[in-house]
């Protein structure tokens, strides 16, 4: 009989936390969306006490998701639990995830605690979350390098008081399987309450052995394991739930366990985080990555097209890449709007209930169609991807002319159109076309507060590689200590990357204006 595990993703606090991993309210809510369909156990929403933003992203995503449990992280501290406890009140099954920690090393050096006063807060402090919230779970933070009677008495005692989940992490990627695997076996077998809890794992990946590491543990009796999607997070990252859930999958006669996941969202899930974060997967990446289901060496070709079993162990439709093998039907300039929709309908994409989105898309669709002979699959889920449908758009694209060259300086003419429906037109100058263009942008919106921290531009089809490719931008920009990310898809460089930026400034501006909406209602409560 197989065990089911529970996935308890991270992709939203620990992901996010990766450099230039940070996302918007707006993308946070659509990871929380295709997390709950992709059917995770647990979605680690954010740490509210960390600041008013991610307090704001843990409420939302609360009052949002029907069905996962919802968790916010917090420090073994009244303080830290109370903001957590508030943001996660619209939730339909709230957890607080209380951490503390207990290695040698962390106790000495970074909280400055014996490790009877570590036990002492971490009981106080789990006892405390529990009076306010039903679902607490305990973390004991390095425990892979913890001394092991101590993670014992700790674990104990956290049940004891109220913990219903333990979590012990290889917070800095320490372990190797084996005694990993070893560390949950003996917690099983040494810690007397054990069976009142469900024990976690959480392992990051600084020696690449995260994946490894989380299957050993769930291979030797652990119940949930934390990951994320693409395994963003930390440093080199954490266990990443396509490969952990594949791994089950395929291989489901060594392991006999499996989890709730739908695989079938697995790639449609990459994607959305991979734009939410603004980081792409690297080509070579196990499952989700460009090249997971490539084949260049001619005996390979040979062999997938006899047989796909030859060289592939789960097939990409199992995962939600779509095969244009199983649809022949080419898109271009004369295809017309029940084709397009069929299409979508195709790639799993549905606004059958949305009539103004299928407008926009059908719209840009055939201006797409206008600029190249046939429009790809990845065409068109690149049009999805970068519709920003949810958000208000400030600023929008109406027209730019460059006049750019080896021996001149740079100029763009960029005219926006404005929220109140007005066009503003704005000259500037650059190192380059697209750097001009941005600064006529900023011209227009008065953006000298804002700063271009990272920009990469790529082929939207790998295989699409001709004069008439899309290519689709990704940018992050910064402003008062706060990032958001953008993206922009176009046949012209200079486009996708003016897109990209607007893209940007307009989850940022959405954001604030929604922060001080927030702020007058708290004001107005404040004062009756």
């Amino acid at each position: 009989m197989e065990r089911r595990i529970k996935i308890f993703d991270t992709s939203l606090r620990d992901g996010e936390q990766a450099p230039g991993c940070s996302m918007n309210l707006h993308s946070k809510v659509a990871v929380a969306e295709i997390l709950q369909e992709l059917g995770v156990d647990v979605i680690e929403a954010g740490f509210p006490v960390c600041s008013a933003g991610d307090f704001r992203a843990v409420q939302t995503i609360a009052h949002c998701v029907n069905g996962p449990v919802v968790a916010a992280l917090a420090r073994a501290s009244t303080r830290d639990i109370d903001a957590a406890v508030e943001a996660l009140l619209p939730a339909r099954a709230p957890r607080v995830h209380v951490f503390l920690a207990t290695s040698p090393i962390h106790m000495k050096y970074k909280l400055r605690k014996s490790p009877e006063d570590v036990l002492s807060q971490a009981v106080e402090m789990v006892s405390y979350a529990r009076s306010l919230c039903p679902d607490i779970e305990f973390s004991l933070e390095d425990a892979s390098r913890s001394d092991l009677d101590f993670i014992y008495r700790v674990i104990e005692s956290v049940i004891d008081a109220g913990a219903s989940t333990v979590n012990i992490p290889d917070t800095v990627g320490y372990a190797v399987p084996e005694e990993y695997a070893a560390l949950v076996r003996n917690i099983k077998n040494s810690v007397p309450n054990i069976d009142k809890a469900c024990l976690s794992v959480h392992c990051h990946n600084d020696l690449g052995m995260a994946v490894a590491n989380s299957l050993a543990a769930a291979a030797a009796g652990a119940d949930q394991v934390e990951c994320s999607v693409n395994g963003i997070g930390e440093r080199a990252g954490n266990t990443a739930l396509e490969e952990f859930v594949m791994n089950l999958h395929v291989r489901r006669d060594y392991y006999k366990m499996k989890t709730g996941i739908d695989i079938s969202k697995i790639y449609q899930a990459s994607k959305i985080v991979s734009k939410a974060s603004g980081v792409r997967c690297q080509p070579n990446k196990a499952v989700v990555g460009e090249n997971a289901f490539a084949h260049e060496a001619g005996i390979h070709q040979h062999g997938v097209m006899s047989n796909p079993c030859t060289y592939e162990i789960m097939t990409p439709q199992s995962i939600g890449i779509p095969d244009s093998t199983l649809n022949k039907m080419v898109l271009g300039k004369h295809s017309g709007r029940h084709a397009f929709e069929e299409r979508l309908s195709y790639l799993g994409i549905n606004y059958e209930d949305s009539p103004e989105i299928l407008d926009h898309l059908f719209e840009e669709f055939k201006k797409l169609a206008d600029k190249k002979k046939t429009v790809s699959d990845r065409d068109i889920e690149a049009l999805v991807a970068g519709r920003n449908g949810e958000i208000p758009q400030a600023y929008v694209l109406d027209r730019f002319v460059i006049n750019s060259g080896s021996s001149i300086t740079s100029t763009s003419v960029v005219r926006l159109k404005v929220a109140d429906g007005s066009f503003v037109e704005k000259v500037a100058i650059g190192d380059g076309p697209i750097d001009a263009s941005l600064n006529a942008v900023d011209k227009i919106i008065g953006g000298e507060e804002i700063k271009l921290e990272d920009f990469s531009l790529q082929v939207v089809d790998a295989v699409d590689t001709g004069t008439d490719a899309q290519g689709e931008c990704l940018m992050r920009v910064t402003r008062g200590g706060r990032t958001w990310n953008g993206s922009g898809v176009s046949t012209d460089i200079v486009e996708s990357g003016i897109k990209a930026y607007l893209s940007a400034i307009n989850a940022m501006v959405y954001e604030l204006a929604c922060e001080r909406e927030a702020e007058k209602i708290r004001e107005a409560e404040k004062n009756g």
